[in-house]
């Protein structure tokens, strides 16, 4: 791991962090401030779409229609949903004000862990294990500013808990997507349509699971099923498991 001492101010970094610490704060006192908010290009994972599409009062459907598209990138055989930059002078996210973040608390993984990249590792099977990389960029002055952290210590500090059974779970999925279990068919696949559904479109996905054939496909515990009528977090780990079991029978999730 480099010294982070020795990386050179104005230059791209991305190392390992391991047991280490790095130095980060990020207020409106720092002269970048906001600068990271402009023209980014910013993967949404879907327990960020529930909490974005609550904070703004919208429904799946109107939120991946007005703030997200759809790319393909590093996952070859299942298409990323990616935060879409506003059309005004230099691309903000549509979320910035002059202020600042008008969705803060609630804000995507990504700017959450900022300038941490957790990445989850491990078997599959088990509870996957986080290993934390730092990404220093050039134009941020933040590197110099603020306390030394470790990375469970930023982790903490930034709430970052209540995402990571949800990203664990997608990990996996993303891990097995890569083996593309849609075939030659790919993106017309109706499998793929429907675990894309089942991942980012909560409300379809709720639809699906009340009012079609559903529960007399798949047995759901009665106390599971209530938890699932009333929060989105809960329908989407079932969507996980569905998505397990239909595509590569794995998983909790048992039909009847």
């Amino acid at each position: 791991m480099p010294d982070p001492k020795n990386i050179p101010a104005g230059e791209d970094r991305r190392y390992l962090l391991g047991d280490g610490k790095f130095r980060f704060a990020c207020h409106s006192g720092v002269a970048c401030f906001t600068r990271c908010c402009h023209n980014a290009d910013m993967y949404l994972y879907p327990y960020d779409i529930i909490r974005l599409k609550q904070r703004r009062g919208l429904t799946s459907e109107e939120f991946l229609t007005q703030h997200t598209i759809t790319a393909m990138r590093e996952n070859p055989y299942f298409p990323n949903v990616m935060l879409k930059m506003s059309d005004l002078k230099d691309s903000p996210c549509s979320f910035l004000l002059k202020n600042g973040c008008t969705v803060y608390e609630d804000r995507p993984y990504s700017c959450r862990a900022y300038p941490l990249e957790p990445a989850f590792y491990g078997d599959g099977e088990n509870q996957l294990n986080i290993r934390c990389y730092v990404a220093r960029h050039g134009h941020c002055l933040g590197h110099r500013q603020g306390r030394q952290w470790t990375a469970h210590q930023w982790m903490a500090d930034q709430q970052m808990d209540d995402y990571h059974e949800i990203n664990a779970g997608w990990a996996r999925l993303d891990s097995l997507f890569r083996q593309n279990p849609f075939g030659e068919k790919g993106l017309d696949n109706p499998a793929l349509k429907m675990a894309y559904m089942a991942s980012y479109n909560m409300d379809t996905f709720r639809r699906f699971v009340f009012d079609s054939s559903f529960l007399s496909r798949f047995h759901v515990p009665q106390e599971r099923l209530e938890d699932v009528r009333e929060s989105d977090s809960a329908l989407l780990l079932l969507g996980f498991d569905w998505i397990l079991r239909f595509l590569f029978g794995q998983g909790r999730l048992r039909a009847i």
